[in-house]
């Protein structure tokens, strides 16, 4: 769903989705709904805005390829996606753009940059969750291929094998990514470049929810981004997901 970016509020403004493959559409994208985490952040001032944007599509997204870490690069439709995306993020302030380094972000990220001139600060904690043996696997061939593990992986259990990175270790650093990425301009908006899982679980850490909540809320698709803002009383706020 596309709407405007809200701007912040004056008592806002500072002086001056797992597998990375087709993402998951849960219907029209929330409307802000002020979902309140733990709090994290507690120096005063206005409230830090984190915009938790998803890298654009590629060809492994269409073929339901696993990607994890592989640097899989953007296809046509992701370069169109990124550069319209981009221009409606460059109608809010933005004073600082964080990036996942691998190529599928980056490239996505770059279209920003063209427009607001600001510097990208690289972050290998915002890399998608490492699948081991899964990647370059489609989603048909895991189960063929480790059913009991695929099982598992569906149910969001621990995988234990296969070299994939489980869940924790994903929602650990990617968390920790977006609270240093929050401090780079309190008070302001940061632009998080990341992918399908390391967003669904960083936020998800941020917000403080259990496994239980976590398995409702959906990808990111392609290029689309969560909203997230910091109240001093209540923490971290959903304020909107899987906007465009």
């Amino acid at each position: 769903m596309t709407r405007p970016i809200e701007p912040a509020s004056p008592a806002e403004v500072a002086a001056p989705a797992e597998i990375d493959g087709p993402a998951e559409v849960d219907g029209p994208a929330a409307q802000p709904a002020e979902v309140a985490g733990p709090a994290g952040q507690p120096a005063p001032g206005p409230p830090t805005r984190l915009i938790i944007w998803r890298h654009g599509q590629t060809a492994w997204n269409v073929e339901d390829r696993i990607q994890g870490q592989l640097d899989i690069d953007l296809d046509e439709t992701g370069v169109a996606q990124a550069r319209a995306a981009a221009a409606r993020l460059a109608t809010v302030r933005i004073d600082a753009i964080v990036s996942s380094d691998l190529g599928r972000v980056t490239r996505t990220v770059d279209e920003l940059v063209a427009l607001t001139g600001l510097p990208v600060r690289l972050d290998r904690r915002l890399r998608e969750r490492n699948f081991g043996e899964w990647q370059g696997l489609t989603g048909l061939e895991v189960p063929q291929r480790y059913p009991e593990q695929s099982v598992r992986w569906r149910a969001g259990e621990p995988i234990g094998d296969c070299g994939v990175e489980e869940l924790d270790e994903l929602a650990k650093r990617v968390t920790e990514a977006l609270h240093d990425a929050a401090a780079l301009a309190p008070g302001g908006t940061v632009v998080v470049g990341t992918h399908g899982a390391a967003a669904k679980y960083g936020v998800a850490g941020l917000l403080g929810w259990p496994a239980a909540v976590i398995r409702t809320f959906g990808t990111l698709g392609n290029c689309h981004w969560t909203e997230l803002r910091f109240d001093r009383v209540r923490g971290w706020l959903l304020r909107s997901h899987n906007l465009s």
